[in-house]
């Protein structure tokens, strides 16, 4: 239980209201609030008529808008949510531990307009957001280049095979997965604005390493190494996001990450068609320049100058002014306590004990999100995996072949946000998350049907419309987030999750196998029947097992009286979802 007891009281709490606020009648009640002291959990303000109902789960105000079911807000309107901390019964069960570095800006007296909200929230996507994006950037561009360098005769030049190929996509993933929690571990220990910057530096350096890859081995051995640094990586960015965003903010801000990366891959294609020219350049093949780290390395060392830990510590040296105002720095972290009270019970340098690991790892009421994790990318990976192979194999020159993947990576940015907007549009996790093997499942039955010597046009166009699916990848992620229900065991669970889903990347690494070339019938029939199982069994599964938990939650909570119900915040125990006031959405 986080401690009651407030810090002491400085001048830095003080704030102002703006002028927006006195135009307004309701909120001329307010006013005093924001020229005292912040108040304790016992002095919250019980008067709350000013306060906006929690939007609902996963809808905002501005796909609400586009959709025409809310109507244009008033600007100048108050904005603040209502929450626990607006009854002191219960804000004294949520308040924030003494260590949260954001408490001296936690006000649950503060009230703020809809036009300073937005404000805010663009200001965070140009400060924090982006630059997010650019390491999340960095990451695929040393993930990804080996499949570019696959048109230019990669696997001839290092004397592999196919099979080798696999192997060494294996061996990465498998570093990266064994990696996750110990990097979570570390991350929640210094800070990820610390370990995230010091991951990009020496991936670079490793990555750079491969311009002297001789053969086999040496490939093997800098895909385990380049496995195991960036392992982490995505689960450290995701938690480093969660102190700045709300849990309705962040889906959408993780679908711009992975739209990214698409968009990466993009601008890696082109790049591609022209660095593979230098084949002969020094003697050396042209693959060799196209994989490097020396871009990485700038981002990275930069990254150090642009991560700060917390959205009340961007005062720097460097950065003398700091990001925010004293009452943007109160919005910020008032607006993420009231959205996720659980985000103040740890600080953003405090490590995890070895009960807490437990706690989170043994929650079996994670285990089917990550069940899901391990599955459901697998109609879709080998296809991805092997298209450029497979298109050099149909005759497609090195140069086509890079431009060749580049419209199913521009619908797969279409598709993406597409997804993510149906997914705040219906409210729903589970059944929208099955859109990408829904839409795979028919391409891949086109394909398997196909002749033993296709046409090499249209087995490109039924490729192309496959690798185009929406990628759900990000909706998932933050829905095991949100299922986690505590920052100690969303921090745990974003690893596991993750670790789910690169294990699946080692599965059907091996699906595609030589003796199968190069129709891939054997490999295809098996991802159609997976494809199948998720859509039949396991999402429908997923949904109807948290509906029943949720039920099952809800009838001893409702059955208790109200004194019953403080009693029980009072003295329990449980911890993130493991609550009874906990719901899981799904």
């Amino acid at each position: 239980m986080a401690s009651l007891n407030p810090p002491p009281v400085v001048a830095d709490d003080l704030v102002t209201v703006p002028s927006a606020l006195h135009h307004s009648p309701k909120t001329q009640s307010i006013t005093s609030e924001f020229s005292v002291e912040k108040k304790t959990p016992v002095d919250v303000d019980t008067s709350a008529d000013d306060l906006v109902e929690p939007e609902e789960e996963g809808r905002t105000r501005v796909t609400e808008f586009l959709l025409g079911r809310r109507k244009p807000v008033d600007l100048d309107a108050i904005a603040t949510r209502r929450s626990v901390f607006d009854n002191p019964t219960l804000a004294k069960h949520y308040w924030p531990t003494d260590r949260y570095e954001n408490l001296h800006r936690f006000n649950p007296n503060a009230r703020w307009t809809y036009r300073e909200e937005q404000a805010l929230v663009r200001k965070l996507d140009w400060r924090v957001m982006l630059w997010a994006a650019i390491s999340f950037t960095a990451l695929n561009l040393d993930r990804s280049n080996v499949n570019q360098a696959n048109t230019d005769n990669f696997l001839g030049d290092l004397h592999l095979s196919t099979d080798d190929f696999n192997w060494g996509n294996s061996i990465f993933r498998i570093g990266f997965l064994c990696a996750e929690l110990p990097s979570q571990m570390v991350s929640k220990r210094v800070g990820p604005d610390r370990w995230i910057p010091i991951q990009m530096c020496v991936w670079s350096i490793i990555t750079s390493t491969q311009f002297w890859l001789t053969g086999r081995t040496s490939f093997l051995v800098t895909r385990a190494l380049l496995g195991f640094v960036q392992g982490g990586f995505i689960p450290d960015l995701i938690l480093y996001m969660s102190y700045f965003y709300t849990k309705n903010e962040l889906p959408y801000r993780l679908s711009l990450f992975w739209m990214s990366m698409n968009a990466c891959s993009i601008i890696a294609s082109f790049l591609a068609s022209g660095i593979l020219h230098m084949r002969g350049v020094l003697d050396k093949a042209g693959w060799l320049f196209l994989i490097e780290g020396l871009i990485t390395l700038a981002i990275g060392i930069a990254t150090f100058f642009r991560m700060p830990p917390s959205p009340t510590q961007t005062k720097t040296s460097f950065r003398p002014k700091g990001w925010f105002t004293k009452r943007e720095e109160t919005i910020i972290v008032s607006c993420v306590l009231r959205d996720d009270p659980t985000k103040g019970d740890m600080h953003n340098r405090q490590g995890l004990t070895f009960k807490r690991l437990l706690t989170a790892v043994m929650d079996y009421d994670l285990w089917p999100v990550y069940i899901l994790g391990l599955v459901f990318s697998i109609p879709t990976g080998p296809p991805s995996t092997y298209l450029t192979l497979s298109l050099r194999q149909l005759g497609f020159s090195t140069f086509k072949t890079n431009l060749l993947v580049i419209p199913s990576t521009a619908i797969g940015i279409a598709t993406m946000f597409g997804i993510t907007w149906v997914s705040e549009r219906v409210n729903d996790r589970s059944i929208v998350a099955m859109a990408e093997d829904f839409w795979a499942l028919p391409f891949l039955v086109a394909i398997y049907c196909l002749p033993a010597n296709p046409n090499p046009w249209v087995f490109y166009g039924l490729a192309t419309a496959l690798l185009g699916f929406p990628y759900t990848h990000p909706i998932q992620v933050a829905w095991c987030s949100r299922n986690a229900g505590a920052v100690a065991s969303r921090t745990v669970n974003a690893s596991l999750y993750n670790m789910f889903f690169q294990a699946s990347s080692v599965i059907y690494s091996q699906i595609y196998r030589a003796d199968d070339a190069p129709r891939y019938r054997r490999g295809n029939r098996q991802l159609i029947v997976i494809s199948a199982i998720n859509l039949g069994v396991l999402y429908p599964g997923t949904k109807l097992y948290y509906i029943w938990r949720n039920r099952q939650k809800a009838r001893v909570w409702d059955a208790m009286t109200p004194e019953e119900q403080v009693k029980y915040l009072e003295t329990t125990t449980d911890v993130g979802n493991r609550r009874l006031d906990f719901r899981f959405a799904h």
